[in-house]
C-alpha cells in the first residue's frame, strides 16, 4: 500500500499501513507477537477482538492487527460479522452490497463474497445486506461450515462482530475462535460493564487471550494507543 496523503476519516484508522514506522503501530505489532506467544501448543488462527459497549476501538483494534499480520506475509482475512451495524466495508472503502449474509440468502459460494483490499495479503467480506435474524445467522451450521471452509484458505481469520452486553451475536461468533480480544475504553466504560462482559465470554467457554487497554488520551495526532495485558490465572 503506497502513502496516502489525505486519508478519509474511516481509511485513517489503518495506521498500521499508512504510518508503519509509529509508535501505535509498533504497538499494534507488539499486541500480534503477544497474541502468537500465548498459546505456545494451540495455533491462533481465528480470532475475535470484542468489547463491551459501543465506541470503545474495537473495530480499529482489529483492522490494524489484520494489517500487521498481513504485513508479516500472512493471507489474513477479515469477516465483518456485525449484522446489526457493519462498518469494515467502509474502512477498506467497498461496496457492502454482497458479503457473509449473500451466502446464507442466496446460497452464493463464499469465495464469490471475498473482496480484495489495497493492503497485500489482506482480504475481507462484509457483511452484505442486514438481515432481520443476525443470532440465528451467525449460530447456523451453515457458518460453521463457511468457517471450516475459510479455515483452510487463510492463515489468519479476524472477525468484527457488536459488543458483547446488548445482543448474544459476540458470544456465538466466540465458539468458532480460538481466542478472544477485549478492547476496554479506559476512563469511558464502567468496570462492572466490563466485568460483565467478561463473565459473559467466560461462561461460553470463550478464551480470552488478554486486555487491549485503548485510551486516546495520551495522542491526539497520531491516533490511540494500545498496550496488551496478558490474562491473569
Amino acid at each position: 500500500m503506497g502513502p496516502m496523503s489525505q486519508p478519509d476519516n474511516k481509511q485513517r484508522h489503518l495506521i498500521a499501513a499508512i504510518n508503519p514506522k509509529s509508535p501505535v503501530s509498533e504497538a499494534y505489532r507488539t499486541l500480534r507477537t503477544n497474541i502468537q506467544f500465548s498459546a505456545i501448543d494451540q495455533q491462533m488462527q481465528v480470532l475475535m477482538v470484542a468489547s463491551a459497549t459501543v465506541g470503545e476501538g474495537k473495530t480499529t483494534t482489529l483492522t490494524n492487527l489484520a494489517v500487521t499480520y498481513a504485513q508479516e506475509g500472512k493471507k489474513v482475512l477479515l469477516i465483518d460479522a456485525d449484522l446489526r451495524n457493519p462498518s469494515l466495508h467502509q474502512v477498506f472503502q467497498q461496496s457492502n452490497r454482497v458479503g457473509l449474509t449473500s451466502a446464507f440468502l442466496n446460497h452464493q459460494p463464499i469465495t464469490d463474497v471475498i473482496s480484495e483490499t489495497n493492503i497485500d495479503n489482506l482480504f475481507i467480506i462484509p457483511s452484505g445486506p442486514i438481515p432481520p435474524n443476525p443470532s440465528e445467522i451467525l449460530g447456523s451450521q451453515r457458518m460453521q461450515m463457511l468457517m471450516d471452509d475459510l479455515k483452510r484458505i487463510f492463515d489468519v481469520i479476524l472477525l468484527d462482530t457488536p459488543p458483547v452486553l446488548p445482543v448474544a451475536d459476540s458470544l456465538i461468533v466466540s465458539s468458532y475462535c480460538d481466542g478472544v480480544i477485549l478492547v476496554v475504553h479506559a476512563g469511558k466504560v464502567k468496570k462492572e460493564l466490563v466485568k460483565k462482559a467478561k463473565a459473559n465470554l467466560d461462561h461460553v467457554k470463550a478464551r480470552i487471550l488478554g486486555v487491549v487497554l485503548n485510551n486516546n488520551e495520551r495522542s491526539k495526532n497520531e491516533g490511540q494507543y494500545y498496550y496488551y495485558y496478558g490474562r491473569k490465572k
